[in-house]
């Protein structure tokens, strides 16, 4: 898969990982049809700020490292595999009943790990470009409202830019157009509630800003391959145990 960072792609392949520092603009996509299964963990900074001096001594000078947008994660280099590790622990941890203390310990032998390989913050604090706070903006305002009825005018103005602008950014940041972001997420959104909920295929269209079912379902058809309901009939079939290794999740954190 690949993964935006600020609009930098990083290419990823499996046993490989980022993770990605925080206040940063990312997302991860492949080539169409070829999707691959991965780890996706977003943890809060503040899980470690038990005390003041723990946020000040070991959380800041990490996540205000200016040097360190994100870290890319190699099995072959012994303290990022280390965090490879950790992550694949938290995993499979997830449905323990100790599991959000497996989290904790395992976030924090990260984060030790992190405080002691990281490059120092030698750099100057930059003011962010104007064009990635204005991208920041836009695709906040999607995010947001991605329910309701959304024109170009809509998104362009969330960011106080003109059309033209607007689209240059998302070109820029995200390689496609407002429209299309804003239809990927919408289409990423119903998918939750396809795996997750029981509600009708109507219901779960309206729910996340399509105008109709029909159009949902082509759209989905044509991002996809299949209808909405085959997608959510074949996500319960019960899978066997040889399916489940042959799907093995890539190690991977955000």
């Amino acid at each position: 898969m690949k993964y935006n960072v600020n609009g930098e792609i990083i290419n990823l392949t499996s046993s490989q990982g980022i993770l990605v520092n925080a206040g940063q603009m990312h997302f991860g996509f492949s080539n169409p049809r070829s999707e691959c299964d991965f780890i996706c963990i977003l943890l809060h900074p503040m899980l470690l700020c038990s005390a003041s001096s723990y946020e000040n001594d070991f959380v800041f000078p990490v996540i205000r490292n200016h040097a360190m947008p994100y870290v890319f994660l190699d099995k072959n280099i012994i303290w990022q595999n280390k965090i490879l590790e950790q992550i694949h622990f938290m995993y499979t941890q997830k449905d323990q009943i100790t599991a959000p203390l497996d989290v904790q310990s395992a976030f924090s032998a990260i984060w030790s790990l992190l405080y002691e390989n990281i490059p120092p913050n030698d750099t100057i604090a930059l003011p962010q470009s104007t064009d990635l706070t204005i991208a920041k903006n836009m695709v906040g305002f999607i995010q947001k409202y991605y329910a309701h009825k959304i024109f170009l005018t809509d998104i362009a103005v969330s960011g106080a830019v003109g059309q033209s602008k607007c689209c240059k950014l998302f070109a820029k940041y995200f390689n496609q157009t407002p429209h299309v972001y804003l239809t990927q997420y919408r289409l990423n959104k119903s998918i939750e509630l396809l795996r997750y909920t029981d509600m009708p295929i109507t219901e779960i269209a309206l729910s996340v800003g399509f105008s109709g079912a029909s159009y949902y379902a082509e759209t989905f058809r044509k991002w996809f391959g299949q209808s909405p309901t085959a997608f959510r009939t074949d996500y319960r079939k019960p899978k066997k145990a040889t399916e489940l290794q042959e799907k093995a999740p890539l190690p991977y954190t955000s």
